[in-house]
């Protein structure tokens, strides 16, 4: 029977990423997907900013901003004319402390392409055609079975195997959520003549359906989405996608030249009702699924990944298996309110840009978020710790604190001396965070704040693991 410490069974964004992070920490973890290959369409094609924070530190937002291109704004056609055109998003100024302040756009097939690479770099794999049929497991581990009849044997396993997750069936757990939208939909990635590739396109119709074609940043392709009549049955072959595009614009058939991916689906928004049990966890699509709109799944995805590697790594380091109960604690009830973000963008509630960037996403009310300041400042533990410009120090050169955070490790500002092994430090927190001492979490988190270092630090840092 194969071993391994982590099993992650799903090659999507969320199982990559996690891939990535236990990999880098030096963890033994396997990665598993049913399918021959990755996904092969464009369906979460948006990377907030604080996403494109994760990827700096999972080191790979050179390829991603590469790869990536700034949201087009709309233009609206009716009976073959322009007719208007307006932003997708909306505008706003962002801080000091941003230095990725846009969305980006980039199919996912491509970022998970990125991921892989990063992933292979970094010694790890992913064994494609494998199928879980079942799942046991006891007080020191998880047996897995596969459809070719073989069984892994895990300490923990992460279900990241999408919306209809065979982990979660195994596990019993159910989801709740609502329908959003009655209508159907299509997503589907081509190729065409006669658009330009400035604008994202939408051809609205009197019946309420729409059909939109965004060219997709760094390829020569269109993403169609369309919402379409509610009690239709779409055909989702390259002959029903060109139908499609003759119906709703003023090209014909023929000028789509090439169909390469299609999918059709109702949008729904779903929470599991648990996140984790026992040695098994659930992340991303298979924990929360929501209606595109807005670009939040896939990145609230990634960033469930983030919040439970480092504490994976931290429990099989020897850290207390109570830190474990922190993953569901903190990523289920952002999950739910970025869930009914998600829904409000559909449905024309809330308006893309500032609600939606994901910077904002926090931990205060985690019981791993220690705020011992009498008059915190305007950084508080369990905030996103943002960037800054710091200046030199002995053995600390100057540059941004993204920089100084970037690594598997926690940072601690206002210091002039590790308190343990594994931590860095600066001798001062930035102005911008106001006074105190703050322990920056390897997920870019404030975990513990402070008046100064020799308070209650020491029984935080025995609770996350760093002796």
């Amino acid at each position: 029977m194969e071993t391994t410490d982590v099993l992650i069974v799903g090659a999507g964004p969320t199982g990559l990423a996690l891939g990535i992070d236990l990999a880098r920490r030096g963890v033994a973890a396997r990665l598993v997907e049913r399918a021959e290959a990755l996904f092969p369409g464009s369906r979460g094609k948006g990377i907030q900013p604080r996403t494109q924070e994760v990827f700096d530190d999972l080191g790979v937002i050179d390829a991603v901003l590469a790869s990536s291109g700034p949201y087009p704004d709309r233009m609206v056609w009716r009976g073959g004319e322009r007719v208007g055109e307006e932003s997708m998003f909306e505008r706003f100024e962002p801080d000091a402390g941003t230095p990725y302040p846009a969305p980006r756009m980039i199919p996912q097939w491509r970022t998970q392409e990125i991921l892989y690479a990063r992933l292979t770099e970094l010694g790890g794999k992913v064994a494609f055609g494998r199928e879980v049929t079942g799942l046991t497991q006891d007080a020191d581990g998880v047996d897995v079975a596969f459809a070719d009849g073989t069984t892994v044997r895990a300490c923990y396993v992460v279900g990241a195997d999408g919306g209809r997750s065979g982990i979660r069936r195994a596990l019993g757990v159910d989801m709740t959520g609502e329908t959003v939208d009655p209508a159907p939909f299509v997503v589907a990635d081509l190729r065409l003549r006669g658009l330009d590739r400035v604008y994202w396109h939408a051809f609205p119709a009197a019946d309420g359906s729409v059909l939109g074609l965004c060219p997709l940043a760094g390829t020569e392709e269109f993403q169609l989405a369309a919402r379409l009549p509610e009690g239709s049955e779409p055909e989702v072959s390259p002959d029903g996608v060109r139908e499609l595009v003759a119906r709703y614009t003023h090209l014909a058939a023929e000028d789509v030249t090439e169909v390469r991916w299609a999918s059709r689906f109702r949008p729904r928004a779903a929470l599991a009702d648990r996140f984790r049990v026992g040695r098994v966890f659930l992340a991303g699509d298979a924990a929360h699924v929501h209606s595109p709109a807005g670009g939040q799944g896939l990145n609230t995805s990634v960033q469930d990944a983030y919040n439970l590697g480092w504490k994976l790594a931290a429990v099989l380091d020897g850290a207390p298996e109570t830190l474990l109960e922190t993953y569901e604690e903190e990523r289920r009830a952002n999950a739910a309110a970025v869930l009914e973000l998600s829904t409000g963008v559909h449905r024309g509630e809330v308006q893309r840009g500032r609600a939606t960037v994901q910077l904002g996403v926090g931990y205060r009310d985690s019981s791993l978020s220690t705020e011992t300041r009498a008059d915190p400042g305007p950084v508080r533990a369990g905030d996103r710790a943002p960037d800054a410009e710091v200046p030199g120090a002995a053995e600390v050169p100057g540059g941004r604190l993204f920089d100084l955070f970037r690594g598997p490790h926690w940072t601690l500002l206002g210091a002039t001396a590790p308190p343990r092994a594994g931590v860095r430090t600066l001798p001062s927190a930035p102005e911008s965070y106001g006074p105190g001492v703050f322990l920056i979490r390897p997920d870019g988190y404030v975990g513990w704040a402070g008046e100064t270092a020799t308070e209650d630090l020491p029984a935080y840092l025995d609770g996350v693991g760093i002796r």
